[in-house]
């Protein structure tokens, strides 16, 4: 951890409406950038804060490792948004904000009275962002506008699980929830975006970040590969549907990654598998008709990766041909590139806790860097300190 904000985004105050996974992933995202991201938290908090796993002491800490993943960074106030005196307070807390994010069921915000038009009347410079299932129908119309979603409702419909998978059955989800995780992402980035337009022009803008659309943006390749030629992708196994050897091999104790498309690579690999002749054979000498003859090109490869460890595979192709062990989080942990690049930060817990570690920013900047610099807050822990910035005596506005 560092001891203050560095990011470039040093400058840039959110209000942070959100809760559950995409909206605070997107939050994290600006306060490991360096802004000052304020969550306001309902008085039984983000209802993430009671996921497992827990610390040993939960007396002194009063969240979990799903919340303290993505929601480090921040402050945490309390608000009751179906109180009346709380929802002033939000109103003039907008008033000295740059953006403000949530991730509310279309209509919700309007009908507690702290929606886009309404805090845009506040502050006429504010990004107001919005994080749904399948957008607000200021951007677009959407028949299920009004319906709840969640990460896999996302994957499916968006394409991901339709091409994941074993080859000849309907698909599986990712591990990682990118259902939730790129519409946070992509919303992060809109919202840095209408900020500098904003600070431009004077004049804020509502943007929103549909998950369906997200995912659909992602899968690029299902949409020109049926629009070309309607080609429909389906589950791709472990391989991929135009390029070869480009798929994940077992070993001896697990599996690796190799891909090597190209000629030049496809000629070292022949070379380190000890089949130098593979290269120049008519049936494999170009991409084209290694995709063609996809698994014999597989059973070729196995061959050899099946007689050695994952680490004698690295070993022998690191460098020259594109390879990577399928890890698992104690690989992760002992390989030296997370640690060296800061990917593996130990973060101070409250109460009498040990250090837990998360994941660092994977955005790296020389002059600004973005960092883990506070630790999850406890629910409420900084209502005093907000509403005193903006002048606000809590004590004497709020019973």
């Amino acid at each position: 951890m560092t001891a203050a904000r560095t990011g470039p985004l040093a400058d840039v105050r959110v209000l942070d409406l959100t809760q559950a996974l995409a909206g605070p992933f997107c939050t994290m995202l600006l306060a490991d950038l360096g802004a000052d991201v304020v969550k306001i938290e309902p008085p039984q908090g983000d209802m993430t804060r009671s996921m497992p796993p827990h610390p040993a002491d939960r007396e002194g800490c009063d969240y979990g490792g799903y919340f303290a993943s993505i929601n480090r960074n921040k402050r945490s106030v309390v608000l009751d948004l179906r109180d009346t005196g709380d929802r002033d307070i939000v109103l003039r807390l907008v008033e000295r904000a740059d953006a403000v994010v949530e991730n509310a069921r279309v209509g919700v915000m309007d009908r507690l009275g702290i929606g886009w038009e309404r805090l845009h009347e506040r502050n006429a410079r504010l990004v107001y962002a919005a994080v749904r299932g399948f957008g607000d129908p200021r951007t677009g119309a959407s028949p299920y506008a009004e319906w709840p979603a969640f990460d896999i409702v996302a994957q499916c419909m968006g394409g991901i699980v339709g091409t994941t998978g074993p080859a000849g059955t309907s698909g599986v989800p990712c591990g990682a929830s990118i259902g939730d995780l790129f519409p946070g992402t992509l919303a992060a980035l809109g919202i840095v975006a209408a900020i500098h337009a904003a600070r431009r022009t004077g004049v804020g803008q509502f943007l929103d970040v549909a998950m369906y659309d997200a995912l659909l943006s992602l899968c690029e390749s299902v949409i020109y590969n049926y629009s070309y030629d309607g080609r429909v992708l389906g589950p791709r196994s472990t391989g991929h549907p135009s390029l070869c050897p480009f798929d994940v091999f077992p070993t001896s104790d697990g599996a690796v990654a190799i891909a090597a498309p190209t000629d030049n690579h496809w000629k070292l690999l022949c070379d380190a598998i000890g089949r130098p002749e593979l290269a120049n054979d008519a049936r494999y000498d170009h991409n084209r008709k290694r995709v063609a003859a996809a698994e014999e090109v597989r059973t070729l490869v196995t061959a050899w990766t099946g007689r050695h460890t994952k680490r004698e595979v690295v070993a022998a192709l690191g460098g020259k041909v594109p390879v990577g062990p399928v890890n698992t989080a104690p690989d992760i942990f002992a390989d030296p590139h997370p640690r060296s690049r800061g990917m593996l930060v130990e973060v101070e817990q409250p109460g009498d806790n040990p250090p837990i570690v998360l994941p660092g920013p994977a955005i790296k900047l020389t002059a600004t860097p973005a960092a883990i610099y506070r630790r999850p807050p406890r629910l409420g822990e900084h209502t005093a300190e907000v509403l005193a910035e903006a002048g606000i005596d809590a004590r004497k506005e709020r019973p």
